[in-house]
């Protein structure tokens, strides 16, 4: 059995990680803060990234137009149908520290007061955390379970370009570096299948955050949904899409270059059905998982099993 599994589970999942930090069941309960992006307000750019939806990669976060309490109480009750537990108040549309931090405060603070939410999770850009920012973090961390998820998507600067990312791997690796320094745990975010990306160009990616002091990691599959700027290139210029059996022979080559003690928060994409273009396979998002599990067995391998280390 893999060490950080009580299932049939081969890599570090997110379940498997909060059980045991928590004694109980963990729910991230996504949440529309409301907030803008340096890539769509004129500071860095205007379209943002190209694959990024009106939403702001928020599509199953709260309603901007609630306030905070109602969303998070609305989600809460949908999942207490099923289940009961603990919360994780995931800060998910858009850039999360791209505010004064009288706001941030305010925003956040008002989730962390609730019943039973145990911890705050932020998804931001490497390049939108200020000083003072990494100050008030520093000072959340001290008491309440934080992470900061950083988008990365890839390391090469070409893909970069293409998909307007509008930041350097330098400035990604150095925001790791401020807030590992201040022992804040990071979530780095990354996408196969990126247009004309290799196989080589997508574990090279992996590789290289493998050498970072990372706590998790967000491996998505590239999808490409309606209004956005990856939907027009793809209109003009298709280019190939990954299969689903490709996709996951490629996170599995993932996993095994992994640090075990890594937390996989995520292993797939989750599009919403109704502004999907491709890929269709994405849909069946228990597919692909057990797909995954299958292949590791196939392989008798697991997360951790060729880990390569920079000299």
């Amino acid at each position: 059995m893999f060490l950080y599994s009580d299932s049939n589970k081969r890599y570090h999942t997110l379940d498997y990680f909060y059980k045991h930090k928590f004694g109980c069941k963990v729910f991230k309960v996504s949440l529309n803060g409301g907030f803008s992006c340096p890539n769509v307000d004129g500071t860095l750019g205007t379209r943002g990234c190209i694959y990024c939806s009106p939403l702001g990669s928020g599509e199953f976060a709260g309603r901007s137009c609630d306030d905070l309490i109602k969303q998070f109480n609305d989600i809460k009750c949908i999942m207490n149908r099923k289940w009961s537990g603990k919360y994780i108040a995931y800060f998910q549309a858009r850039t999360n520290t791209y505010a004064d931090v009288s706001i941030l405060r305010e925003k956040y603070e008002a989730v962390l007061a609730l019943p039973d939410v145990v911890g705050l999770s932020i998804a931001t850009r490497p390049d939108s955390i200020s000083d003072e920012c990494l100050d008030y973090l520093t000072e959340l961390n001290s008491r309440t379970f934080l992470t900061v998820e950083l988008g990365l998507q890839s390391i090469h600067e070409s893909t970069s370009k293409l998909i307007n990312r509008c930041h350097t791997l330098a400035c990604f690796d150095g925001m790791v570096k401020k807030l590992r320094e201040r022992n804040i745990n990071v979530v780095v975010h990354i996408i196969n299948g990126l247009p004309y990306e290799t196989r080589d160009m997508m574990l090279d990616t992996v590789r290289h955050i493998n050498n970072l002091d990372i706590q998790g990691v967000k491996i998505h599959m590239l999808h490409i949904v309606r209004n956005t700027d990856l939907a027009r290139m793809y209109e003009v210029k298709p280019f190939h899409v990954l299969t689903r059996d490709e996709y996951v022979s490629i996170v599995c080559d993932q996993l095994e270059l992994l640090r075990p003690e890594i937390v996989i928060n995520r292993i797939t994409g989750d599009p919403k059905k109704e502004d999907l273009i491709e890929p269709s396979w994405l849909l069946k998002k228990f597919c692909v998982l057990n797909e995954i599990d299958k292949e590791l067995v196939r392989r008798d391998s697991y997360q951790g099993k060729y880990i390569e280390k920079n000299d």
